[in-house]
Order: structure tokens, then sequence, then C-alpha cells
């Protein structure tokens, strides 16, 4: 049970959240309970929308962002983003379940990647204050400083998700996984 309400259906949505949660069900087929339960604030869901639309976006490509929410994922703790995220990773991205499992240790089997997943943990662990040496590896590994900073906006974008599924208890609507069984 959630501790806010979770609109049932988008018509139970406040009115301005309503052609957003459409947008999704259009894009996704469905109205995940994470959109649902942000469509209570329309300006926060029209915030996270749009910064993942901005991001989809971007350089880094979908197997890679997936990584870098599955390695966030773990390290907050969130099981819904980390069902989630496995979800996508496996049906939308084609990550294997090896790579799933390393991401969610911080690691990834293709080297670039790798760099990539390893920042990301780090921003997260350091609460943004990475090191010279975190930064250059990444940039070693081949990311320009625009994919850098896409990471960071991935990282805080993940956070977000995963501080209003942990803060409102939402309920699972993807195959389980728990953060704790890594």
């Amino acid at each position: 049970m959630t501790r806010i309400s979770l609109p049932a259906s988008i018509d139970t949505a406040p009115e301005a959240s309503q052609p957003l949660l459409e947008g999704v069900n259009k894009m996704l087929g469905s109205v995940p309970n994470l959109f649902r339960l942000t469509a209570n604030s329309p300006a926060a869901l029209e915030g996270y929308l749009g910064l993942n639309g901005a991001l989809a976006k971007g350089a880094l490509d979908p197997q890679t962002r997936e990584r870098i929410a599955l390695a966030v994922a773990q390290l907050n703790g969130c099981d819904y983003c980390l069902s989630a995220h496995t979800y996508l990773g496996k049906n939308i991205a084609k990550l294997d379940d090896a790579e799933i499992a390393a991401n969610r240790n911080g690691t990834s089997s293709d080297q670039k990647a790798d760099a990539a997943v390893r920042f990301a943990v780090a921003l997260v662990k350091n609460r943004g204050q990475v090191s010279e040496g975190d930064v250059s590896a990444a940039k070693l590994a081949g990311y320009s400083e625009a994919e850098l900073v896409e990471i960071v906006a991935h990282v805080a974008l993940n956070t977000l998700t995963n501080y209003l599924n942990e803060a409102f208890d939402t309920p699972i609507d993807f195959p389980v996984v728990n953060a704790s069984a890594a």
C-alpha cells in the first residue's frame, strides 16, 4: 500500500496530469505505477517526463542508460526501479543476465560502458563529489564532455525515481527483483 494516493486510472489522476499519462499510455501501452504516483504532482510528472524525453535523445545509447539505471537502483536500494530496469534491460536494451548482474554490482563486461557505470557509481556513493581520476577514467574510455554531463543527468533522473518509489512505497508492477539479492 502506497503512503500517498495512487490514482487508479488516468481519469482519477489530477486533471493536469491526465494528458501526460495518456502520452505515457500511448508510448508504453500501459501506465506503470511510478507514473501514476508521480501524477499526484502534475509539475513533477511533467519535469520527469521532460528530462527523460530529452535524455533519450542524447548521446548515450539505450544499453548504457539501462546499465546506469540498474547500478543506481541497486545502490539506492530501490526494488521498484531495479525491477523495472531489469525488465527493460532484458526486453528493450537486450542486456543478458550476466551483464545485468555486473551492472547491479557497479561494473560492465563492455569496457567503455564499464567506465560509465563506474562513474555513475562514484557519483552516487560520493553524492556528486567525484575525483579528477573518476572524470579522467571516463574521458579515457572515450566519453565526451557532453556524455559525462548526460551520465550525471541520468544519475539524477534515476535517483529521483528511486526516492519517489522508496519514500512512498510504490507497488511493483514488474517482475520483482530485490536490491538485497545482488
